[in-house]
């Protein structure tokens, strides 16, 4: 039996995860501008003062909360890569998992952060590089190992090259949000990135996975 300190610290912590989790699912459903304490206090059912508690201010209160959408997909897309079948697979299924996610978050969410919350803007972006660019070099490296990629792919510069291009997909200069669907963007995307690096292998082996990925 734990000491009551710890059960009242693990308490805080799941009420403060909870609350973290919430305003992430009301960010990306309204957007982040639009949405004021008064709003997220009034949604959570708990007072301002209360709110307070947990975070200094409304940027204090994004950071946090991108902080923890930042981890949950850091462990989805974890689960995503030890459950694939295989490298191929794994983008795929990537792809289905971002796609899902793009069509839950309301498009001014993401050009509110860039225009009024750069700060935060720039630690998802910095983080979601780090993370990305390590799960992509792994899988060119798994994919080149087992014939389904060409072998002469330099890791470094592929990945890094697939990162930069991900980065284009929310940028409005050069797809504004009304005139490109995200979900049809991203798979656009992963379907050009496979047919870049994969071998004849890889190919037919693509080609397999999306019938089979049809039929589901």
């Amino acid at each position: 039996m734990f000491p009551v300190f710890y059960r009242c610290t693990f308490a805080a912590m799941e009420k403060e995860l909870e609350i973290f989790e919430k305003v992430n699912q009301l960010f990306m459903k309204y957007g982040i501008k639009s949405v004021t304490m008064d709003d997220i206090s009034r949604k959570l059912g708990i007072s301002k003062k209360t709110l307070y508690l947990y975070v200094d201010n409304k940027a204090d209160l994004i950071n946090k909360s991108l902080e923890l959408h930042l981890l949950n997909e850091k462990k989805d897309i974890e689960e995503i890569v030890k459950t694939s079948k295989d490298p191929i697979d794994e983008m795929l299924n990537i792809a289905r998992h971002v796609s899902s996610m793009l069509r839950q978050v309301n498009p001014s969410t993401v050009y509110d952060l860039q225009k009024y919350y750069g700060e935060s803007w720039r630690l998802m972006e910095s983080l979601h590089q780090d993370h990305i660019y390590g799960i992509i070099r792994d899988n060119i490296k798994r994919g080149m190992d087992l014939g389904l990629y060409r072998g002469n792919l330099d890791l470094d510069i592929i990945a890094r090259f697939y990162v930069g291009k991900s980065l284009i997909l929310v940028d409005e200069d050069i797809f504004p949000m009304k005139n490109y669907n995200r979900d049809k963007l991203f798979l656009e995307f992963i379907n050009y990135h496979i047919h870049g690096i994969a071998s004849k292998k890889g190919l037919e082996l693509l080609e397999e996975h999306l019938r089979e990925k049809a039929e589901e």
